[in-house]
Parts: C-alpha cells; structure tokens; sequence
C-alpha cells in the first residue's frame, strides 16, 4: 500500500497513522489537515515536531451503484446511510473482502511502525471512511496502541466485532460536528455507544459546527490534548 509521510522536525518519538476519507488521497489530504489550527494558530505538526506522520493512500475500486472507479477504502452504496448494503448480495460480499483486506493492510503498516518506534509509540486514527476502515483495523489487534484517533465515522459493521484485548486498552477519541452534510452525527454517536458496549475507553466530542471535517480551533485543541496525554502516560 502506497503511503505519504510527512517525517518528523525533531527526534522522532512517536508516530500517527491517519487514513483518508473516500473519494481522496493521502497526498492530497494531507496538507489540507495540516491547515488546521489550534487556538494558538499553530497546526498539528508545529505542536508535535518529533511526531512521524504516516498517510495511507486508499485503492481504486469501482463503485457498483455508480459503475465509475473512485479512490475507497472499500465500496459503499451511500453516505446518507453509510450502514445501507447494495441490494445485490455479491456486492456486499465483495464489500466485506474490500474491508477485511484494507484492515489487514493498515495493521501491516502499524506492525513497521511499531517495529521503528514500539507498538505504545504509535497512534491509529482517520476520517470519514478512513475511520471506519481504522476502526475495524483496531478491532482486530491483540496489542494495545498509543491512542486512536477518529473524525466524522461510523461504525462500518453492525455486527460480528468481537473487541480484542488490545483494541479495549487503546484510548480513543472521536469527534464529530452537528452540521456534518456527508456523515450525519447520529452514527458518529452510534461509533461511541458500540465502542463503549465493547469495553472500549471512548473519549467522544461533539461540535456545533465544522462539517464534515475536524472544527477549528476547538477541534484540534481537543486532538492536541488527547495526544498530548498520550505522549506523557
């Protein structure tokens, strides 16, 4: 899986893995978060220069409902219901396999990094459908992680998780903004109560605004805190 890295100023110390939202790059998505800025007007990586930023770049994979081929982590049939499956069975199938192995290739890319820096070093999160892809890559470790970190999701099965041991021991924040037009705030919540059910230790913040996207500065002076606590405990 191709990767944009974005290394650190300082001495590396820890790194975050941040996946992308569907129908983008992680070239290209990279820079637009790093305009985000905290109340002190400083972005993510002048707050965290011994941080390795590591983005994954989702496959193409042709959309079924709109026989074009899109940037995704997996296919989806739509985002005004992210839990809606196309009608066809095979689709859905062949949605499921989309997931698994996107899953198992994040958790490739966590293992190097763990490897470079230790395994309570590193940090998983994303945005939209790259958080959910992240989610269900965090549910199926047995070791815990640094924290996770997730924006504007859902949970992208309603059923079959079994929370292992090392996703229950990972911190996770997730945040999501009450204008959100793509993914509705509902299933972000719905993502917090299921994690919860689980065992999972879930920090959850909600904004007034922001869209579908982290809020400023608000946003980012919550991620900051949460990395912050990380890096110290």
């Amino acid at each position: 899986m191709a990767t944009h890295v974005v290394l650190p100023t300082a001495a590396h110390t820890h790194t975050i893995i941040f996946l992308h939202g569907r129908d983008s790059t992680a070239a290209e998505f990279a820079p637009e978060f790093f305009e985000s800025q905290a109340s002190d007007e400083r972005t993510l990586p002048e707050t965290f220069p011994g941080i390795k930023w590591v983005f994954p770049s989702a496959p193409i994979i042709q959309s079924a409902r709109f026989q074009d081929d899109m940037s995704q982590w997996f296919d989806m049939y739509r985002t005004e219901n992210p839990h809606e499956q196309y009608p066809n069975p095979t689709n859905s199938i062949a949605v499921d396999r989309q997931l698994t192995g996107a899953s198992a290739a994040i958790t490739t890319i966590v293992d190097e990094e763990a490897q470079i820096i230790g395994r309570d070093h590193v940090f998983l999160g994303g945005i939209s459908q790259g958080c959910a892809t992240a989610v269900d890559a965090l549910l199926r470790m047995d070791q815990r992680l640094a924290g996770f970190i997730g924006m504007c999701s859902w949970l992208p099965k309603q059923s079959g998780y079994e929370c292992t041991s090392g996703a229950k021991q990972t911190p996770v924040l997730l945040a999501h903004c009450g204008n959100d037009e793509i993914i509705d705030i509902e299933y972000g919540k719905e993502l917090r109560d299921e994690l919860v059910k689980m065992g999972c230790h879930v920090k959850w913040h909600n904004y007034e605004d922001g869209g579908h996207w982290v809020n400023e500065p608000k946003g980012v002076d919550d991620i900051i805190a949460f990395i912050r606590q990380r890096l110290s405990g």
